[in-house]
């Protein structure tokens, strides 16, 4: 079973609890601007917001360029060793979704190691906008979706 990140930008109503518990889990402060995962706002398209963090590529850039060898491969989470890295930014640079980030508090990058198993993003999300799930069967539930609203029988001729 492969666990990942699931987001829905249609359920998100940009509250921000998702970046409040990233934040006090990581640094055990309610500091957005510390969090793994940002919140977007796009004025707009009036109320819509989209959560974004790591996607953990399978092969990640940020991990590739690393010079110190600092992101490890910890089960497919790609996570960042604080005592390893020496904040040059490189990774911030490769990352072609803009999802690692430097942390001039600490002098190092930060990015989503998914909290060891239990994202506290997820668990904080009142709409379930954001949810931790098997991949696999979030991929199943998003074809049915989508074929219960396409019609695709053939029709009869007359």
């Amino acid at each position: 079973m492969e666990m990942a990140l699931v987001i829905d930008p249609d359920k998100c109503t940009g509250c921000r609890q998702c970046e409040l518990a990233c934040s006090s889990r990581h640094t055990g402060a309610y500091n957005p601007a510390r969090s793994r995962i940002v919140v977007f706002d796009f004025q707009e398209e009036r109320g819509k917001f989209v959560p974004y963090t790591c996607t953990q590529c399978d092969q990640a850039w940020c991990q590739q360029v690393c010079p110190v060898e600092a992101i490890t491969n910890e089960n497919g989470v790609k996570v960042v060793n604080e005592a390893i890295c020496v904040g040059c930014k490189v990774c911030t640079i490769a990352c072609p979704f803009g999802t690692i980030n430097y942390d001039p508090a600490s002098g190092k990058v930060i990015k989503c190691d998914l909290c060891g198993g239990d994202p506290a993003c997820a668990a904080a999300c009142p709409t379930d906008a954001i949810v931790y799930t098997d991949i696999a069967v979030q991929g199943y539930e998003k074809m049915r979706e989508w074929a219960a609203k396409t019609d695709t029988a053939p029709q009869a001729s007359a």
